[in-house]
């Protein structure tokens, strides 16, 4: 068995963005664009009214005046001239005809009765030029990129395309995915009674619906018994129709029927076959290569062997498809949100694998802790044969194998897998990264964070900067490690606890953006960055840090040095920052997840002391700090003594007494 996020980097690692294709615009929804689109023209293209009103000269200020013209939204005056003394009447949207400078919205005008046939109206205030006009270009200046290559379109991106005259738009587009089911047991849903031995499919629709639910184009394989020759040949027309993604369920354990998995040994290769994880044990993932022409749209096919039972098989689905199926889609992270979530209820855990444990997550203004949080809430009884625990879940938590029952009041970690309508996620992932976020790493370490049984005295924050663990193409092992020596050690930090992990790429503006936000808005004590600070292009770390931090913290530097020279001579390589912004200290730690221990274990002696000064703990003093009143009498005559000698004057303690 191989472990859960060394099973998905090898599928991401696999996996390969789809080329790009030109739809039309209303096909454009939920895909990815593979083109920067730019704007051939200003907008709005001529001045505009914001308001319904009066286009008029300010210059000429209130009094009656005749209307010469009206202009409204797609019916412009055209060739009407405002001259001093005279206005025109606008809409909201339509153009300033020539002459006027300023608008005056029709509430602060009154109609004027006037025996000729020309209207007249009173203005009643003194505007000034340019009020209530939306200049040529204000909204989009000509040849201004409006949306960037790799963003995904929404409904107003789409709104935006149209805005700016794209009807044809090149994009990434979504794989097509065949869904195949395999089991003698197994009939198809419209069998009225079942005879003895004999369950309805449920795999199938419920994998074609989670497909179409990623805008996937689906393929229906239908249901094949337990035949080998039978299932070589769908398989083979499977392979040969042009999808990107296989599918299968039922047929990759251990049983003399099941075929699945000897089959597509024989069609391709087979990076693994379990996993170690609870529920989905017997996935299996292969590599099916086709003979094709370089240049073809499609050269392989990705094929998932997912369990029979139907909990495995849509957890599984969730964990690995997902990822992939974004990842083919161009989606820059292609990994499922993170959030810390509390326990309703103690819950079980497995003394050997992890467990995926179905829940339902709410955002509560007080999860528990005396904070706003989510709280977590089990589906029920969790079998991987029993779908209801799949009904209304919303999250699967990540429960490490520790084979004791976790507290109801731990926070774990969440994997959101489907729409959170209604929770602030905003507020919530503020201590996340789900830039999510995102790795095949987890936003916490396998270490259940806190059971809400000892004040949290300083919260931390661990910022994993990598360009590979970022993009998916490796794991994130420095994080885990980070939280874990800093949770083992929270007695020796007074009780500091990690509450909030993330992951950048090496890029100066991301990660001093998740430096600010963690300072300034959530008032986080201490944060670790990992990585980014060696001699490459890439290594921006300490150029962020500096950017952040208000004081430098040298010595901090100093003795991690001091520790990782121990190791290794090219610990003289890091060109780590520590310092302080606000109330928060920042210190650059090396990626290397060994290194990371190490720098922790130096730090332990100080870092306690440390944070409480950062705090604002003016009586703070070092633990071997002998106040002057208690100080001895020799301690105190032999002090004064030299001073006197020397004839200086005693300078105050740098510390408080």
């Amino acid at each position: 068995m191989i472990p859960v996020d060394e099973a998905l980097q090898i599928v991401l690692s696999v996996a390969q963005k789809l080329p790009p294709v030109t739809v039309p615009l209303h096909q454009a929804l939920g895909k990815v664009l593979a083109q920067d689109i730019v704007a051939p023209d200003p907008l709005p293209p001529y001045p505009a009214s914001i308001k319904d009103g009066y286009a008029v000269i300010a210059s000429d200020g209130p009094g009656e005046y005749p209307v010469i013209v009206e202009s409204r939204a797609g019916n412009d005056g055209l060739g009407v001239t405002v001259t001093p003394g005279t206005v025109a009447y606008v809409t909201t949207g339509g153009p300033i005809p020539d002459g006027a400078d300023a608008v005056v919205q029709v509430e602060d005008t009154e109609q004027v009765k006037a025996p000729s046939e020309t209207k007249h109206v009173k203005i009643l205030v003194q505007t000034g030029k340019g009020v209530d006009i939306r200049q040529v270009g204000c909204d989009i200046q000509k040849d201004a990129v409006v949306l960037k290559s790799g963003e995904r379109l929404g409904a107003s991106e789409v709104g935006l395309l149209a805005t700016v005259g794209v009807t044809m738009v090149k994009v990434q587009p979504t794989p097509t995915i065949a869904v195949l089911s395999t089991g003698d047991e197994l009939v198809e849903p419209t069998i009225g009674s079942l005879s003895r031995g004999k369950i309805r499919d449920s795999n199938r629709a419920m994998l074609l619906a989670a497909a179409a639910q990623e805008q996937c184009t689906v393929l229906d394989l239908g249901l094949v018994g337990d035949d080998k020759e039978e299932l070589e040949r769908v398989l083979d027309g499977a392979f040969s129709s042009g999808i990107n993604i296989l599918l299968t369920s039922g047929g990759v354990s251990m049983g003399d029927k099941d075929f699945v998995k000897p089959l597509l040994e024989k069609k391709g290769k087979v990076h693994f076959n379990k996993v170690c994880m609870k529920p989905g044990k017997p996935l299996t993932f292969a590599e099916i290569c086709l003979n094709r022409a370089e240049n073809a749209s499609v050269n392989k096919v990705l094929a998932f062997g997912l369990p029979g039972n139907p909990v495995s098989c849509l957890v599984c689905f969730q964990l690995f498809v997902v990822p992939t199926v974004r990842l083919l889609a161009g989606w820059e992270n292609p990994h499922l949100l993170r959030v810390q979530a509390r326990l309703q209820q103690p819950l079980k855990t497995d003394p050997v694998r992890p467990e995926f444990y179905r829940a339902t997550i709410r955002w509560e203004a007080n999860d528990g802790s005396g904070s706003a949080g989510f709280v977590a809430e089990s589906t029920g009884h969790q079998m991987s044969s029993r779908l209801l625990s799949m009904k209304s879940a919303n999250a699967l938590l990540e429960l490490p194998a520790l084979g004791r029952v976790i507290p109801a009041g731990s926070s774990v970690s969440a994997i959101v897998i489907s729409d959170l309508s209604g929770t602030p996620l905003s507020k919530a992932a503020s201590s996340y990264d789900s830039s999510s976020s995102s790795t095949p790493h987890k936003s916490v370490s396998n270490e259940i964070m806190g059971d809400g049984s000892q004040d949290v005295q300083f919260k931390v924050a661990v910022l994993t900067v990598s360009d590979t663990v970022a993009s998916g193409a490796g794991p994130d092992r420095s994080g885990p490690r980070a939280v874990s020596v800093v949770n083992s050690s929270s007695e020796k930090l007074g009780g500091a606890k990690v509450v909030a992990t993330g992951v950048v790429s090496d890029d100066v503006g991301k990660i001093k953006e998740v430096l600010q936000r963690w300072s300034d808005i959530d008032k986080l004590d201490l944060i670790l960055t990992l990585g980014g600070t060696g001699f490459t292009p890439r290594d921006v770390t300490p150029e962020a840090t500096k950017e952040v931090i208000e004081k430098e913290t040298p010595g901090l530097l100093y003795v991690m040095m001091q520790e990782s020279l121990k190791v290794t001579p090219f610990a003289m390589l890091s060109r780590s920052a520590a310092g302080i912004r606000g109330s928060t200290l920042i210190i650059n730690m090396p990626g290397n997840p060994n290194a990371v221990a190490e720098c922790m274990e130096a730090l332990l002696p100080a870092l306690k002391h440390a944070l409480k000064q950062v705090k604002g703990d003016k009586r703070e003093k070092h633990p071997r700090h002998i106040p002057h009143e208690h100080a001895t009498p020799v301690d105190t005559w032999e002090r004064s003594h030299k001073l006197a000698s020397a004839g200086s004057v005693e300078p105050s303690c740098p510390c408080s007494h």
